[in-house]
């Protein structure tokens, strides 16, 4: 046997994350591993070479890639280290998961379309449920098919309003072991992005409910991170509790997340009120990651003390991060974990809490008055 050379099952073990000889020779069969060469007594010896090849095959494979992209990375970048062009290879991993999420998501409202029909739009002729049998979720064949059902399906939307409560029931999951008031507070958010699969992105603390009732009540401080959030707010129904709107980034003209971000960091004024927030106030974070990275640190710090928060800044990577932090305190929280948020999202997290604590008076004369 050739010196330094290793028969496959040392290369299996070389290389570990769970490699097997079975699939060393499958790879060989799909041309991703050149075929090695033999010792007198015909077993494949493999190099140093071969085990670099390999740990990259296993390291593209744990990040998602199907092994036709990986042949096509190996045939461009044949010497590259596992560590070179990551950023590109997971850029093209990314675009590959969009595309999918895309097909998924035409499938998807092709289906919220026909099952989200009210009762009085529910039009379903013998034709469509047979184009329903047609329809097929890995491709957009199925699709093209129910365009031309459309027209004779949206006639009865003429008639009537939309009964958002009707569909909701149908597309919802099943809801049932959740509290009454998260039910509600969850089809708010839905109703409020128009995406059912932001479902499984809302995340509540043990307790949120409970803490957000107890600090409304007791005409708690309502702390938001711009102007914003603070018009969307349902203000006849705050102010009737008695509860005071603060905003920190405190600018009129400051509408996007990218503005509230940039802001937030130039003009120290707005980071030094923070700590002064009262205690067992309700912080509402919609746009800007760094003001939640900044609450995280106080909250951590024992700066503040927040009976709630209600965190979803939009961002792509200090968004994710400073939600991951804030489920890591003993603060109460609602967020929507990863990149998903925005204002819109925020203020009706809170507005749902608000709505399920007292009827929307009919007067606005609340507007008019001082919270004194």
């Amino acid at each position: 046997m050739n010196a330094g050379c290793l028969t496959i099952k040392e290369l299996t073990d070389a290389v570990g994350g769970g490699l097997t000889p079975r699939m060393v020779r499958h790879y060989h069969q799909l041309g991703l591993l050149p075929q090695p060469v033999r010792s007198p007594s015909n077993y494949r010896l493999y190099t140093k070479k071969d085990v670099l090849r390999l740990q990259r095959i296993v390291a593209l494979k744990q990040q998602g890639f199907q092994l036709n992209h990986i042949r096509n990375i190996l045939e461009v970048e044949p010497e590259a280290d596992t560590t070179v062009n990551l950023m590109g290879q997971l850029q093209l991993q990314y675009r590959a998961v969009m595309q999918q999420i895309s097909q998924l998501r035409q499938t998807a409202s092709a289906l919220e379309g026909l099952l989200g029909r009210d009762r009085h739009c529910q039009i379903m002729q013998a034709e469509v449920l047979a184009q329903l049998k047609l329809l097929d979720v890995e491709t957009q064949a199925g699709l093209g098919g129910l365009e031309n059902l459309w027209s004779g399906l949206d006639a009865e939307i003429h008639t009537h309003s939309e009964a958002f409560s009707e569909s909701l029931q149908r597309l919802l999951p099943d809801l049932s072991n959740r509290s009454e008031i998260e039910q509600h507070l969850i089809s708010q958010l839905v109703l409020a992005c128009g995406d059912v699969s932001l479902v499984s992105f809302v995340k509540l603390s043990r307790g949120a409910i409970a803490a957000s009732r107890e600090a409304l009540s007791s005409r708690c401080q309502i702390v938001v991170d711009t102007q914003t959030v603070a018009a969307a707010l349902d203000q006849t129904r705050l102010l009737h509790l008695g509860c005071h709107i603060e905003t920190l980034i405190d600018n009129p003209h400051i509408t996007t997340a990218t503005e509230a971000e940039v802001a937030f960091w130039q003009h120290r004024k707005w980071r030094d009120k923070l700590p002064q927030v009262s205690k067992g106030c309700i912080l509402v974070v919609g746009y800007a990651p760094s003001v939640l990275v900044e609450v995280c640190e106080a909250i951590t710090n024992q700066k503040i003390q927040p009976a709630l928060v209600i965190a979803m800044p939009i961002g792509f990577s200090h968004a994710p991060a400073a939600k991951r932090q804030l489920m890591q305190q003993e603060i109460p929280f609602i967020t929507v974990a990863g990149t998903l948020g925005g204002g819109a999202l925020a203020a009706t997290a809170l507005n749902a809490l608000v709505e399920s604590l007292i009827d929307k008076p009919d007067c606005h004369c609340y507007l008019n008055q001082s919270n004194s």
